[in-house]
């Protein structure tokens, strides 16, 4: 009788990997403009593969860890930040991505200007993200996809409060759906439909400046930041 042996166990070599990457968007003020861009922070890769090129921050998922804390770990030893709305936003796990077989879980994460530490962190920076250079594996294309997403939730969901204070005026509201979607829009149009939404509440405080003072809002608790996502007891 013949006997069926067990085949030989892979290598770690040989073995397929898990990592965990995050998308961090943030809004930044142009110099000398009232307009604003969408930002995210790279990590400068310090060992090859491609050493010396940017590549999204993240690290690999240790045994015993969730994905949403390794999520959070990474991008805490990697960059300092700790955003407030993280989503598992796709898995990537293209065969030839790596040169070794690579599955990554990609998050991604909203950080209001507040949430931005001013500690510099060694090898991070930070980059228009509709204007990158190449970045290391497949990252350009996790930020394409991550941006599309972005824009497509902003026209179904209260998303853009995850790039905004507490409280705000609606034409800050505005500069953040136009800095998303890269376009201008109409202000008056933009009003009608935002107050007309039922997700905004407006205070009977009033932002003072150089311009005439402007009702600040706030967005209905009920009515969820996204479709899905961990938030955290502030949302």
């Amino acid at each position: 009788m013949m006997t069926r042996t067990s085949p030989e166990p892979q290598s770690p070599a040989d073995a397929t990997r898990v990592a965990v990457s995050t998308v961090i968007f943030t809004l930044r003020r142009l110099p000398g403009s009232d307009a604003h861009q969408v930002v995210l922070p790279l990590v400068r890769r310090t060992r090859d593969p491609h050493e010396g090129q940017w590549a999204l921050p993240g690290g690999w998922l240790d045994i015993a860890e969730s994905l949403d804390a390794a999520a959070s770990r990474t991008l805490a030893e990697t960059t300092g930040l700790a955003p407030s709305y993280l989503e598992q936003l796709y898995a990537f796990g293209a065969v030839e991505r790596s040169p070794t077989r690579v599955v990554s879980i990609v998050y991604w994460a909203l950080l209001r200007a507040d949430e931005i530490t001013d500690s510099t962190v060694e090898n991070v920076r930070w980059f228009d993200a509709a204007d990158l250079p190449q970045l290391a594996f497949d990252h350009n294309e996790i930020v394409d996809y991550a941006l599309w997403r972005l824009r497509n939730k902003v026209g179904y969901s209260r998303i853009a409060h995850g790039l905004l204070a507490e409280e705000f005026t609606l034409a800050e509201l505005r500069e953040v759906y136009e800095a998303i979607l890269g376009r201008q829009l109409d202000p008056a149009n933009f009003r009608r439909q935002v107050e007309n939404s039922g997700t905004l509440i407006p205070t009977d405080r009033f932002r003072t400046g150089s311009h005439r003072p402007a009702r600040l809002y706030r967005y209905n608790q009920d009515v969820e930041l996204a479709d899905r996502g961990p938030l955290d007891s502030r949302h």
